[in-house]
């Protein structure tokens, strides 16, 4: 991968972005997530070149530094965040690709997103608890953000928030269903049985 045109059709292959060009200067060619708005591929010329300016873990910035000396701190930006590819062939193709979706994953991860993913994965007929939520969304200390992330549900259909009850199998109050008997109504629906506000956690819970 060595021209701009390249870099700019596979950053666009990922779902939801867009190009743009924010500045005078029609040089900088930058793709974007669609919403947030955050730019995840910074292209320009510089020095008879074409440079792609990538986000990047702290895990791997330095490892990509070390081992190819086209790959540099990130030019005209955060050099503990980004990391800027020189395109002179000597980074192989699937390592630059690699390096944009490494950045696309960076910019678009979101714990609400983690959340609502994770909720989406508890099955017909079983329930979680939020600390479950938590730690399939990869950190179970955020117990009360799944709770806060819940109440905002944008697609109660796909994401089935009806299925997380508390450590103890207590359902939640009417706020979060939009009805008193609306999540014991849901739960029964599914086959699982609701007495006095709760649920059998050992014949339904999902487990640890």
């Amino acid at each position: 991968m060595e021209t701009r045109e390249e870099a700019l059709k596979y950053g666009l292959s990922f779902e939801d972005t867009y190009q743009d060009a924010p500045f005078r200067d029609e040089n900088w060619q930058l793709v974007r997530v669609k919403g947030s708005k955050k730019a995840f591929l910074w292209t320009y010329e510089r020095n008879g070149y074409i440079n792609l300016n990538v986000k990047v873990k702290p895990e791997w910035r330095d490892f990509w530094r070390s081992t190819y000396p086209s790959v540099t701190a990130g030019w005209h930006q955060n050099k503990e965040h980004w990391n800027t590819i020189i395109l002179d062939g000597t980074v192989p193709d699937e390592i630059v690709r690699q390096m944009i979706a490494e950045s696309y994953d960076i910019v678009t991860d979101s714990p609400t997103r983690r959340i609502y993913d994770a909720v989406k994965k508890i099955p017909k007929g079983r329930v979680a608890t939020y600390s479950q939520v938590a730690e399939m969304a990869g950190d179970r200390k955020m117990a009360r953000a799944v709770g806060n992330a819940l109440h905002r549900n944008p697609d109660p259909e796909e994401i089935p928030c009806y299925r997380v009850v508390n450590a103890k199998g207590e359902l939640a109050g009417a706020f979060a269903f939009g009805g008193k008997n609306v999540q014991a109504d849901r739960l029964r629906a599914d086959g699982i049985e609701v007495e006095d506000g709760r649920v059998d956690l050992e014949k339904y819970g999902m487990g640890d």
